[in-house]
């Protein structure tokens, strides 16, 4: 197998609480998953992104891991793993592992030994700190979940370290033992078969020596090192795809992390064009912030495009489970125009040079779902912030509440709409979340039989990257970079050129006349019946392949 083969690939994400649940007990499942594939097969995609199914007391669904080699007693057995494995792998399609090393749950083996005294042999898996003087935290340090990044625990006096919720200890990677446990894991799921790992904030796991106050929490000053020994211990020995997730990497230091001669990882996740607008001011956080407008938009996505062009690769995605639904956050969920948007941000985004990752249910349009009322949200940091909100900083219930529904993860977790009985068809019981009122719509089962659907439009996207090798290692070229509208940008590969026209507008937009009279020859996939060369439609987006 070539060890590249990743660029050519097309990742679907799966959060397997929300997929599919086959024993009825309203939570997704293995068997739910393996009863799935035959549709990711038909949809075309080459992988399947798995976000953690390791056994877990799930403070964080699942990102709270107590066993690394056992499976979540609610998704079922590692029986149910091999079968979904071997299923997954008749069908030709890969399984990508998320796996999560900055931290375990408080419940794994590894912390409940560190935390029983100050010379226990696991005492140096995690960081441990004494308090100030004054008993207070090591240092000021705020968890990403709100409040402080510090426990107490009362048995020992000392503090230790939580950069999540305070049920996710961070282990101290400075241990070579705490790395020797990991390295022999990732091995042992490699040998298992597995195709790759996607690393949750991998960009953390080194911290500054000492720990000071308003310190930068990405790129310590041995992560390279540790991803390299990672890359030579395991890694390497496998053809595999891996993927980082790196919040705080800019595009100079993604190439440290997955440039082609750094031996770390193939790609990694950045997050700054879903990152909010930089023209606004956010006083809460990610809270009220607003989406960048397209010419921000555009100038991001085209710097890392450009950047990495020699010596990286880029890791394309709209959302995921950390995110609002694209089609609600960057197009038009309107009735509409929500499948022309969708259709039209799916162009926008799969026609880029890099690995698409597609976030379940986005191949069919779904939306936000626009709880009404904070009893319906499930989500950890979307509850802690309701505290902070509300409580530290005078917002009103309804103020949090608005933000919520723009922004919340929920809104991306709410289950797999596959038709319009109960549930959408996602479990016979009482799902752990509730499914988006609009399913009865939107669902999988109508789209499958319409062939104008974003379904099937997702699986003519993925079919050209396959079949087109300029969409693949073409040259990018963003043009008319000044227009409040158009995302207008060029792959070339040889001979070949493709233009690439998205209106980001809900209104008809003139196509400038330095495009229009290049556009000769024909189109490879649109939005629209029909296409000209002069205007675009609202939300229209087409593919010239110019002769």
């Amino acid at each position: 197998m070539e060890r590249d083969w990743w660029k050519r690939a097309v990742v679907y994400q799966i959060y397997p609480r929300s997929f599919a649940d086959a024993n009825g007990d309203g939570i997704g499942d293995l068997k739910g998953i393996t009863g799935k594939l035959e549709y990711l097969h038909e949809l075309g995609i080459d992988v399947i992104w798995l976000s953690p199914v390791y056994q877990s007391p799930n403070a964080d669904n699942g990102y709270d891991i107590s066993d690394y080699q056992d499976i979540m007693t609610e998704f079922g057995t590692m029986a149910d793993f091999d079968e979904m494995l071997a299923k997954a792998h008749q069908l030709g399609i890969k399984i990508m592992m998320d796996i999560v090393v900055n931290h375990t749950s408080d419940e794994h083996k590894w912390f409940l030994e560190s935390r029983k005294s100050k010379d226990n042999p696991y005492r140096d898996y995690y960081i441990w700190r004494d308090p100030k003087e004054d008993g207070s935290e090591p240092n000021n340090w705020q968890s990403v979940f709100s409040g402080p990044a510090w426990k107490l625990d009362e048995q020992t006096g000392q503090y230790y370290l939580h950069l999540f919720a305070e049920k996710q200890p961070d282990l101290n990677w400075d241990n070579p033992k705490v790395r020797e446990e990991v390295y022999r894991m990732m091995t042992w799921w490699c040998e298992k078969g597995v195709d790759g790992f996607r690393f949750d904030v991998i960009s953390l796991i080194s911290k500054q020596p000492g720990l000071p106050d308003d310190a930068e929490w990405a790129n310590g000053p041995h992560v390279h090192e540790y991803l390299k020994e990672m890359n030579e211990r395991v890694l390497s020995k496998y053809p595999l795809i891996t993927v980082g997730e790196c919040p705080g990497v800019d595009d100079k230091q993604a190439l440290l992390y997955s440039g082609s001669d750094s031996n770390e990882l193939n790609m990694i996740f950045e997050f700054e064009h879903v990152s909010g607008s930089s023209k606004h001011e956010n006083r809460h956080g990610k809270w009220d912030s607003l989406p960048m407008d397209l010419p921000e938009l555009r100038t991001v996505m085209s710097k890392w495009q450009e950047n990495l062009a020699e010596n990286g690769w880029n890791s394309l995605f709209w959302d995921n489970h950390d995110q609002p639904r694209c089609v609600s956050r960057f197009g038009n969920d309107s009735e509409e125009y929500r499948e022309i948007s969708a259709k039209m941000l799916a162009t926008c985004l799969h026609m880029q040079k890099g690995t698409p990752y597609i976030y379940q249910g986005e191949e069919l349009g779904m939306t936000n779902a626009y709880f009404e009322s904070l009893e319906q949200y499930r989500d950890v940091e979307t509850l802690n912030a309701y505290r902070d909100l509300t409580e530290r900083d005078g917002l009103s219930h309804e103020q949090a509440l608005a933000y919520f529904r723009e922004i919340s993860r929920d809104n991306a977790r709410t289950p797999m709409q596959w038709d319009d009985s109960a549930n959408a068809g996602f479990t016979t019981g009482t799902p752990w979340i509730e499914v988006n009122p609009n399913y009865k719509t939107i669902h999988a089962k109508a789209e499958l039989a319409d062939e104008n659907s974003v379904f099937h439009y997702y699986r003519k996207l993925i079919r050209l990257r396959h079949e087109n090798p300029v969409i693949v290692d073409g040259r990018y070229e963003l043009l008319i970079p000044d227009h409040p509208y158009i995302f207008a940008y060029s792959r070339t590969l040889g001979d070949e050129k493709l233009i690439v026209l998205c209106n980001f507008l809900d209104d008809y937009v003139d196509i400038p006349d330095t495009i229009s009279e290049q556009l000769r020859g024909e189109v490879l996939i649109g939005n629209y019946d029909n296409h000209t060369q002069r205007e675009l439609k609202p939300y229209e987006a087409v593919v010239w392949k110019l002769s």
